[in-house]
């Protein structure tokens, strides 16, 4: 397997306040990792520090993949957002450029593209706040994957969904791992889902981490609260 991520003695935080302390953990090409445990362990801090927003108190991140895509929690302001379907999934391609000021056709083909994947060309001229929030999620969906390269971050994909449209977005994300080989990097609270279609978990605790696969972690102590239905 191809190392595309690495965290090596990493400590995270903000305003003079640790929330992770020395985290060490490698992310192959084409794995499939979610990210777990209790609120307030730095979950998100770690995503931003991933994507290049914050930056590590000790220690380095190395990602080898240029661009990554993002699927971010949704808000109420991003749910009621006034633009067509084809609009926002075309906006993607603008974390891609440098100094054009227009979209190209190479733009509007991969828009097209990642559309039909996601199943959401009749949708095309609809107004995004129109939408259902399986929908919704299909769309900002197709937008991430607009942005990235081979590695797909999701804070919460499915908050707010119902159980179909879980279903479906679990698939559909499965899907882009497997068949187009798509890194996938997941926040989520839905343990049992996480070990379901995930080969890898890192549990974040307050004082210690898991990383592993799928099978060490329901082997582990640290599963035994959050596997138990406690979450």
């Amino acid at each position: 397997m191809d190392m595309i991520f690495e965290c090596e003695n990493v400590t995270l935080g903000y305003e003079n306040k640790i929330v992770i302390s020395n985290l060490s953990f490698t992310i192959d090409k084409g794995d499939y990792v979610c990210i777990v445990g209790e609120n307030g362990t730095g979950k998100s801090t770690l995503v931003k520090t991933i994507l290049g927003l914050i930056k590590p108190l000790e220690g380095k991140m190395n990602l080898k993949e240029g661009k990554i895509g993002y699927l971010p929690q949704q808000t109420m302001i991003q749910k009621d957002f006034p633009a067509s379907v084809w609009e926002v999934v075309l906006s993607g391609n603008l974390n891609n450029k440098r100094k054009i000021p227009f979209y190209t056709k190479a733009d509007r083909q991969e828009a097209m593209k990642n559309m039909e994947k996601l199943g959401i060309t009749n949708l095309k001229k609809t107004c995004y706040g129109e939408l259902s929030g399986g929908q919704q999620q299909r769309v900002l969906l197709a937008r991430a994957l607009c942005a990235m390269s081979n590695v797909l971050i999701l804070d919460e994909p499915v908050t707010g969904l119902d159980p179909t449209a879980t279903k479906e977005m679990y698939e559909l994300i499965k899907e882009l791992n497997v068949k187009d080989n798509v890194t996938i990097i997941m926040v989520t609270h839905d343990i049992e889902n996480a070990v379901n279609y995930a080969n890898k978990i890192l549990h974040l605790g307050r004082k210690k981490y898991f990383y592993g696969t799928v099978e060490e972690y329901e082997k582990s102590n640290t599963s035994d609260a959050f596997l138990g239905g406690n979450e």
